[in-house]
């Protein structure tokens, strides 16, 4: 996939938890590992507003486009 999820890389920098980012943004564990592991289809901007909000960064910070 041309897009590259960086959710683990943000929560590193952030020294944050998915539990914590979970708890924060009010998504499950569940939906958040989908995320992280680049195995999303989709994203809503709802979602991707949350999480950046929470972690304090820009979409850009959180998706990479990877041309193939």
């Amino acid at each position: 996939m041309a897009i590259i999820v960086n959710l683990d890389v943000m929560l590193a920098k952030r020294k944050m938890s998915l539990t914590e980012l979970s708890e924060k943004v009010d998504i499950t564990m569940s939906n958040l590992s989908i995320l992280k592991t680049g195995k999303a289809k989709a994203i809503r901007f709802s979602t991707l507003e949350a999480i950046c909000e929470a972690l304090e960064c820009q979409p850009g910070d959180i998706l990479e486009f990877q041309p193939e």
